[in-house]
């Protein structure tokens, strides 16, 4: 049994499995340390303030020795993606490193997730370079339990969001023949359950377990599979000729994953990626692998429910007034775009002015076009502006709100709005107000957007000039409201205090 009283480290941990690791870690009842080469990465984690944070990096052995002090497992989380020429003898140092330094700290077990695939087989040289780094963290004699994964299906990991923006931009595919090729995904979540598991598992430790789901498919059976689930009709039409370079180029145009990550990904879809042994079920029995369609249907409810709320908490990490005045990004294929504004009064004019808007009071910027973006909705029958709102100050999740429907409230600080006017996808507003110093606060305004289909992001693209002049005019205009308010408010108290 493990000990609880033992430090865990975690490095990898502003990656998405050591992100979504260290919580259920935190849950678990360890004490838990992140190893990170820049701190400031995991600010405005939910769980950061519960985690001892260390900076330091595999790369450099004279950082490791302090973050290894009284720690009994450590999780090592980390791998080079981008395609370069000295990526893997860079994986192998890193590994050699981290594993000695473990070795002469006493740690007692190394627990690694690594790639799936025949070591027999002609392994593209990312998914050799993820096994032979499972071999070096070994070589200093520390038990390693080594976890090999195909596809990881859950929003944000890289290879499924590459078949998922795929498969929700293009109706028609053409596809090079890897289509048929076979792998095993499996979900996010059963790859959390292992690697948590092992903590307690002494039977683990010195094992290469793969691990897979319940399905063996295609990679174009994923991608028809994630279609089925998402109610889409696509068409995929293999071709011999396009080969991993061409298929790294259309990536990196159709979906935002870089060509130089997409690349290592695609070449590493020619080998045939399925679990050969049953180590993982003899060893943990009590994890049942979920199927495709369930580790979709998971993925895509966290998108739209729950990894919604995750991207709003990192939004409030920084206060800075350094923060930039508009940040778009596209994370877990939710499209945002953040407006950033520093104003001179406290948060509680700032929440009196934004959770007042709509109905008779209007959205206080370009009035003619929300008025007129609720006529179309009505002549294509959404419900149009004209359900205004249920009370004039006042405002409570569940109120309609003209065409939003409001979703949260967090009084004084946050409103969100959830779109109900007909788009093709789901949408967002958000509002909210934060301390800055002395006296002033960042007021910031965040626009989501969950396409559908290339009918979704045609949408975004499209009105993007106009959402873009609505919306900073509207920051704009909450700001200065604001403002006068709390100059009015300063004023009568000064009156009052004169008579």
């Amino acid at each position: 049994m493990a000990d609880h009283s033992k430090i865990i480290l975690v490095t990898g941990a502003t990656g998405y499995v050591g992100g979504r690791l260290v919580p259920r870690l935190l849950e678990a009842g360890y004490h838990v340390r992140c190893l990170v080469r820049d701190a400031s990465r995991l600010r405005g984690r939910l769980w950061t303030d519960r985690v001892e944070v260390l900076e330091g990096d595999v790369l450099r052995p004279e950082t490791l020795p302090p973050a290894m002090e009284r720690v009994g497992s450590a999780y090592y989380l980390i791998h080079g993606m981008r395609d370069s020429d000295d990526f893997h003898e860079r994986d192998l140092q890193a590994a050699r490193s981290f594993g000695k330094a473990a070795h002469e700290s006493g740690v007692s077990r190394l627990i690694y997730l690594g790639g799936l695939g025949d070591p027999d087989a002609d392994l593209s040289a990312h998914l050799r370079s993820r096994q032979d780094t499972g071999a070096a963290l070994a070589e200093a004699g520390v038990p390693v339990s080594e976890f090999r994964a195909a596809v990881i299906v859950g929003s944000g990991s890289v290879s499924f969001e590459m078949i998922r923006y795929l498969t929700e931009r293009l109706p028609v595919m053409v596809c090079p023949k890897w289509v048929y090729n076979k792998v095993q995904p499996i979900g996010i979540r059963n790859v959390l359950e292992y690697l948590v598991a092992s903590l307690e598992n002494e039977e683990s430790a010195g094992q290469i377990i793969e691990i897979g789901g319940a399905d063996i498919l295609t990679y174009g059976e994923m991608m028809t599979g994630y279609a089925k689930v998402r109610g889409l009709r696509r068409l995929l039409i293999p071709v011999p000729a396009l080969t991993p370079a061409l298929s790294s180029r259309w990536v990196h145009m159709i979906t935002p994953i870089p060509a130089e990550i997409a690349a290592p990904l695609i070449e590493g879809l020619r080998n045939e990626v399925i679990v050969r042994d049953v180590n993982a079920r003899v060893i943990f029995p009590e994890i049942e692998p979920m199927e495709y369609a369930t580790a979709v249907t998971r993925a895509l409810d966290r998108l739209h429910h729950a990894e919604i709320e995750t991207a709003w908490s990192d939004a409030l990490a920084s206060s800075q007034g350094d923060v930039p005045a508009i940040v778009m990004t596209t994370q877990d294929g939710m499209i945002s775009e953040r407006r950033h504004l520093e104003i001179n009064t406290d948060p509680e004019m700032a929440y009196k002015v934004f959770s007042g808007m709509g109905g008779e009071q209007g959205w206080l910027y370009a009035s003619w076009a929300w008025n007129i973006r609720g006529l179309l909705d009505r002549l294509v029958g959404g419900v149009g502006m004209r359900r205004g709102r249920r009370h004039p100050r006042e405002v409570r999740a569940g109120d309609a709100l003209d065409f939003w429907r409001v979703e949260a409230v967090e009084p004084g600080r946050l409103i969100r709005l959830r779109a109900e006017m007909k788009v093709p996808g789901r949408a967002w507003l958000q509002f909210e107000v934060q301390p800055g110093q002395t006296g002033k606060s960042l007021l910031s305004q965040t626009a989501f957007f969950a396409p559908k289909g290339l009918a979704g992001i045609l949408y975004w693209y499209l009105l993007y000039p106009a959402h873009a002049l609505i919306f900073s005019g509207m920051i704009r205009r909450i700001g200065q409201r604001a403002e006068h308010l709390a100059g009015a408010a300063n004023e009568s108290y000064r009156k009052d205090g004169q008579n």
